[in-house]
C-alpha cells in the first residue's frame, strides 16, 4: 500500500477528537502514516507547550519523508495553480504537494487547498 503523508489539518482534528479523520487510526494501525519536517514543526510547539510529550515522541518516530525542496519546481506548481484560478494556496502547502509527489505518498488533508491543487497538480490524495 501507498505511504500517506498525513497534514497538520487532520493531525489537529484527531487530537482534538473529532470523528471526520476515523480513517487515520486505520492508517496508523497498518503503519501507512508518514510524515515531514514541515508538518512536524507546526505541530510540536503547541504540543510542547502543552507539555505532549509522550504524542511529540510517537510524532517524531513516524516515517520521515525528507524535504528536498526544488524551489523552480515550488514556482512553477504556483504558476499552473494561479493559471488554474487555484489563487491562495501558501508556500507551505505547496511544499508538502512537493514532498508527497517526490516520495510517492498520497497526501491526507482537510485543507481545501489540497483539493484545489489535486485537480491542477494530479496529487494523490487520500
Amino acid at each position: 500500500m501507498i505511504r500517506v503523508l498525513v497534514d497538520t489539518s487532520v493531525w489537529i482534528d484527531y487530537f482534538r477528537g473529532k470523528e471526520g479523520v476515523a480513517a487515520l487510526e486505520a492508517l496508523i494501525d497498518d503503519n501507512l502514516v508518514c510524515t515531514n519536517d514541515l508538518i512536524l514543526s507546526e505541530l510540536v510547539p503547541y504540543l510542547r507547550l502543552q507539555k505532549q510529550t509522550r504524542v511529540i515522541g510517537l510524532l517524531e518516530a513516524l516515517e520521515r519523508m525528507p524535504l528536498g525542496i526544488d524551489w523552480q519546481e515550488i514556482i512553477e506548481m504556483q504558476v499552473k495553480c494561479l493559471r488554474s484560478g487555484a489563487n491562495g494556496i501558501g508556500i507551505p502547502d505547496l511544499i508538502i504537494a512537493q514532498n508527497a509527489k517526490a516520495h510517492g505518498c498520497a497526501v491526507y488533508s482537510l485543507d481545501r487547498h489540497f483539493g484545489l491543487m489535486n485537480r491542477v497538480l494530479k496529487l494523490d490524495t487520500f
